[in-house]
């Protein structure tokens, strides 16, 4: 057998080239290529927009909040559905190896997440919506406190997903790449430590820089990187 045909034959059990270019494929893994920029663009047009709302003290979460929560509770609910849709993509365009199984369990469980977070709203506090006590939530809800599981769900699947990611980019020989990816999935975890210094920004920062990397991923798979290994 001649290095032309061993690659084919590796490529061939790393990729699975009819799924990932069938349309329906194409335009399940582009739903997560767009659900960041999307989810980042709402979110900051309600950041500077909505009356009372600081981003230095509150969470983007708590723009669901109010008479105009709707809009940030269908943009969490939006986004989910578009990461369940890409963990479907994901699962068609990984042919065998390291990943195939559990990055779209990861992704799906990421769109899980952000479904509840919108889904289940957090408790006021922190003086929003205007005319909240400024201060910590004055009552625990139950859809406060679902709220509260879905958020580290949500930002623990993500982290944990760079990482399985990034062994399958490496198993196909892709170092760069696969170290890429660690490097944000750290930055990912640092970013939402939901206290200190900042916290809000920071969980900003963090989602909007897992978003980025899940676009990457999604457009390198509508790209079809050949392996190299």
């Amino acid at each position: 057998m001649n290095a032309n045909t061993t690659i084919a034959a590796h490529v061939a059990t790393t990729r699975e080239p009819g799924h990932a270019r069938d349309p329906l494929t194409r335009a399940l893994v582009a739903a997560g290529v767009v659900a960041g920029p999307l989810f980042v663009a709402v979110g900051l047009a309600q950041v500077f927009t909505r009356e009372g709302f600081d981003l230095s003290r509150h969470p983007l979460s708590m723009l669901a909040l109010g008479d105009a929560g709707w809009v940030q509770i269908t943009n969490f609910i939006v986004a989910g559905v578009l990461m369940l849709a890409f963990a479907a993509g994901v699962a068609r365009s990984l042919g065998s190896g390291p990943g195939r199984r559990w990055a779209p369990i990861l992704f799906a469980v990421y769109g899980v997440g952000l479904v509840l977070g919108g889904a289940f709203t957090a408790d006021p506090g922190l003086g929003f919506p205007v005319g909240t006590p400024d201060g910590p939530p004055t009552e625990w809800t139950f859809h406060g406190g679902v709220h509260a599981v879905a958020a580290p769900l949500a930002f623990l699947s993500l982290v944990a997903v760079t990482f399985v990611v990034a062994h399958r980019l490496r198993w196909e020989g892709h170092r760069a790449a696969a170290a890429t990816s660690r490097v944000i999935g750290v930055l990912c975890l640092v970013l939402c430590i939901p206290f200190g210094p900042a916290m809000s920004v920071r969980l900003f920062l963090g989602v909007a820089l897992g978003f980025a990397w899940i676009a990457a991923y999604g457009i390198s798979l509508l790209r079809e990187r050949p392996s190299a290994r």
